[in-house]
């Protein structure tokens, strides 16, 4: 009996996992990450790159590079391409073929059946729509299972007495609020509420915008127009912030970033904590909206809810746990990889 792969098709990211010995193990892909960018990249010659390296050349390349294609699923919308036209259940099935492959060379075994999770928003079109993504890719869909409900299961809720529950999830280009109840194998969610244009990469490129001016303050070089330059700010901005999570102070440094008459320029710089969340303080608090509504759609008081859990990377930040902790007045749970 070959296993099942539970798939975390992401905006900005995807994420596959296994069950083994009753535990779910996520699986690395080729690259040695356990999560791989959802960005499909089409070479001049043809070659299709998906993941990392579709990412890496995504602002060289940005013609010829599909990235949040997870937006328009379930709408006609297509991506042409040398006049040929990818539909976003193409594009998915792109990211969702790798997931598989690389879930193939990990369990050493052909895999056929996977569990995708989707947003508790998604109609049934886009349900739908992830389930024909998953066909194209070689995988019989067994299950759809709502993002909240998927990360309430794997911090183990289900198996506790009956609890209401806030998912906050911030990725890396959505950021959604649930409120469940849980209890006796049975979930319902109440209210949801979100921003499906705001995550972890608005963080980036606040970080990026910061570097850009600092850096034309000395030496009066705007690198807005050089695409390589934006592709190694882009890669370093996205490496500041994930420091920042766990110490107070980041330095970042871009050894010949360009060239102008005097000769190569370096691009040197030390962000702060502090300098990142004044960058970002506007972002955390529009998070604060959605969570009101979910709140207040559910009918409940902050008092009423025995949980929250953060999901998704940005939900890592520091700034963005102490608005959530300020607001329901308990500490968030964030013991699982989100």
């Amino acid at each position: 009996m070959s296993k099942v792969i539970g798939i975390d098709l992401g905006t900005t990211n995807s994420c596959v996992a296994v069950i083994e010995g009753g535990e779910p193990v996520v699986i690395a892909n080729a690259e040695g990450a356990r999560t791989t960018p959802s960005v499909v990249g089409f070479g001049k010659n043809g070659e299709r790159m998906v993941g990392q390296v579709a990412k890496r050349q995504a602002i060289t390349n940005p013609d010829r590079t599909v990235s949040s294609i997870k937006r328009q699923m379930g709408s006609d919308y297509k991506v042409t391409i040398d006049d040929k036209k990818f539909t976003p259940q193409e594009i998915s099935a792109m990211i969702l073929q790798k997931l598989k492959t690389d879930a193939e060379a990990y369990l050493g075994e052909k895999v056929t059946e996977a569990v995708i999770t989707v947003p508790a928003y998604f109609t049934d079109a886009q349900r739908q729509a992830t389930k024909d993504a998953g066909h194209i890719a070689g995988l019989e869909v067994k299950r759809i299972i709502n993002e909240p409900t998927a990360a309430a299961l794997a911090y183990g809720i289900d198996k506790e007495d009956d609890q209401k529950v806030m998912v906050y999830d911030l990725g890396g280009g959505t950021f959604d609020v649930s409120i469940i109840e849980m209890g006796d194998g049975v979930q319902e969610v109440l209210a949801t509420a979100g921003n499906n244009h705001l995550g972890g990469d608005d963080f980036d490129q606040r970080v990026m915008n910061w570097i850009i001016d600092e850096f034309k303050k000395s030496n009066g070089i705007d690198l807005r127009g050089d695409k390589m330059a934006m592709q190694r700010l882009k890669e370093a901005a996205e490496k500041a912030k994930i420091e920042l999570s766990g110490v107070t102070s980041s330095d970042i440094n871009l050894p010949y970033i360009t060239v102008d008459a005097t000769g190569p320029k370096h691009l040197e710089l030390t962000l702060t904590r502090a300098k990142f969340n004044e960058l970002t303080a506007d972002l955390v608090e529009s998070t604060m909206g959605p969570v009101r509504q979910a709140m207040s759609d559910s009918g409940l008081s902050t008092s009423e809810i025995d949980k929250v859990l953060m999901v998704g990377g940005s939900s890592r930040i520091p700034a963005v746990q102490e608005e959530i902790k300020k607001f329901i007045g308990k500490e968030p749970f964030k013991g699982i990889n989100p």
